[in-house]
């Protein structure tokens, strides 16, 4: 791809038209286009109501941007499927749909690898090998919809990849996502997962966009966060509470925190008795992962009677929590498997 090129997926229609207005066009073709591309146009040929002379300069100037599936498996338990998706420089990508009886989300990568290190994920094994632009975190929505013809109606940012270590990509996603002509979802409906990266999620917070945050805690002491992930050297969990207060305080939203349960590391009853005390008086919710096993880690997931028991300590203790269900768990659901297997 010709670096000088512009991605128009990476743009809101507003932006569209003030681009076709630095390529002396009128702003009207930004909407024709905009509309053009959300309709699933590949290329500017398939654009029948643009000049020919327009779509020339188009190609000179832009690319629309489209990944493809590499590959989709579909589960045989519930109704997940997982999608491979080729980048244009041939690395791969995975994207998670979920189809509940009340809404389709998809679970979104926005980093090709991650380089946070988290002792229990796949998807951090291989380091960081780039950020991915925000036309190819939008194009896996785009391409899912396209697949399946179902609309999606909510995303989590929870794939591959930490979100406030891609920022910029990342915020200009929201905007576009959040376009009224464009996908259209609504901030409410948007989720995005950080471990925790304090000083990004203020700057999150000062954009007053009403997503819902999720923070992934997995241990309420500091030295053996530390040990399960590496990023809580650098902001302590005293600093991001903070942090998530402040989110609360600007957005008005309720933070999730997400507790990866690991049996033998951070499922005693001691661990869930200080989660009680950090998060006492926090609009909150705990939402409790029984880990899934990665060949690579040592980590084992809880029996289901310990993971309960957790639960209900935090529940006697006016702290809202829940146990996630594992969806696609046939399929390598979770985060980064399927992508190390294809490699």
């Amino acid at each position: 791809m010709n670096q000088n090129k512009v991605a128009l997926k990476n743009f809101t229609e507003a932006e569209l038209k003030e681009f076709m207005k630095t390529i002396g066009e009128k702003p009207f073709r930004g909407s024709q286009i905009y509309s053009w591309i959300y309709r699933g146009a590949k290329t500017f040929d398939d654009m029948n109501n643009i000049p020919k002379n327009l779509r020339e300069k188009l190609d000179e100037v832009s690319y629309i941007g489209n990944i493809e599936i590499e590959l989709k498996l579909e589960s045989k338990v519930d109704k997940t499927k997982k999608y491979l998706f080729l980048l244009n420089d041939g690395n791969i990508i995975e994207t998670v749909m979920m189809d509940y009886e009340d809404r389709v989300t998809v679970c979104i990568s926005n980093q090709v690898g991650c380089r946070m290190g988290c002792k229990f994920c796949a998807s951090t094994l291989d380091g960081l090998i780039r950020n991915l632009e925000p036309w190819e975190i939008l194009d896996q929505v785009l391409k899912i919809q396209e697949d399946t013809g179902k609309r999606v109606s909510n995303l989590v940012l929870m794939g591959s990849g930490e979100p406030l270590d891609n920022f910029e990509n990342t915020k200009q996603f929201l905007r576009v996502v959040n376009d009224k002509n464009g996908l259209n979802i609504g901030y409410r409906h948007i989720t995005l997962s950080t471990c925790g990266i304090a000083n990004k999620m203020r700057e999150l917070a000062d954009l007053e966009i009403p997503i819902n945050l999720a923070l992934s805690l997995h241990s309420p002491y500091d030295d053996k966060r530390k040990e399960i992930m590496p990023i809580a050297n650098a902001y302590p969990i005293e600093d991001i509470l903070d942090a998530c207060k402040y989110y609360i305080r600007k957005t008005n939203r309720r933070v999730t925190f997400e507790y990866s349960l690991i049996r033998g590391v951070n499922d005693s009853e001691k661990e869930a008795m200080k989660l009680v005390s950090l998060l006492k008086g926090i609009l909150c919710h705990v939402n409790l992962i029984p880990i899934n096993n990665v060949e690579e880690r040592d980590f084992e997931r809880p029996d289901k009677s310990h993971i309960y028991k957790f639960r209900d300590i935090l529940e006697k203790n006016n702290i809202p929590a829940t146990v996630r269900i594992s969806m696609g768990s046939d399929i390598g659901g979770a985060c980064g498997q399927l992508r190390r297997k294809h490699k």
